[in-house]
């Protein structure tokens, strides 16, 4: 039997037993593992910024409707001089004094500004100015339109209709100088 069967004898293998990670495997894994770590902190971020946003954005609609809730009732023009003085009179010095539309646009053409840095504001519907709201402010322009062409802006006292618009700013710690957030505008007619 064995000279017709040839046994062949099989040479041992080399067999290696691999045991853990080779050096590319591992940085390529610490790789993969880094950018998922990084987008993940990314993208906080980016909900942390747009949280900020919609906080600071609903606050100044706020803001701005307060001034418009606070003008609701005042007539157009001064009860005692009508149209012949436009802005605050000398007695009118604090929002609460303002009787009419047109005090709360200011002298300068710059309107007329409740912010808690100057401790003028922001103001409430009620006129009281609001505690613990550091950076914010309310600038107030109260503006004769044309009745024929609402967005045409003519002299003080030469319409019946009137535009005021509400520009809320805030100024966070870190920026250099105040930024719009939003603008409330609404026609106070004849």
């Amino acid at each position: 039997m064995h000279a017709n069967h040839h046994h062949r004898r099989q040479a041992p293998r080399n067999v290696r037993v691999r045991r853990g990670f080779t050096l590319i495997e591992t940085a390529l894994a610490t790789v993969i593992v880094g950018t998922g770590v990084v987008a993940i902190v990314a993208a906080q971020q980016a909900f942390f910024r747009q949280n900020e946003w919609s906080t600071h954005a609903s606050t100044a609609q706020r803001l701005g409707n307060e001034i418009r809730e606070l003008t609701l009732h005042l007539p157009r023009h001064d009860p005692v001089t009508g149209q012949a003085f436009w802005g605050p009179e000398s007695s009118e010095v604090e929002v609460l004094d303002f009787d009419d539309l047109d005090d709360f646009d200011g002298e300068d053409g710059q309107g007329t500004v409740f912010s808690a840095a100057l401790g003028s504001g922001p103001v409430s519907a009620l006129g009281d100015v609001f505690q613990d709201m550091a950076g914010w402010s309310q600038r107030v322009f109260v503006e004769n339109i044309d009745p024929f062409e609402v967005t045409r802006t003519v002299a003080d006292g030469a319409s019946d209709l009137l535009r005021v618009r509400v520009i809320v700013e805030y100024q966070g710690p870190t920026d250099d100088a105040p930024r719009e957030i939003t603008r409330v505008t609404w026609i106070a007619p004849g």
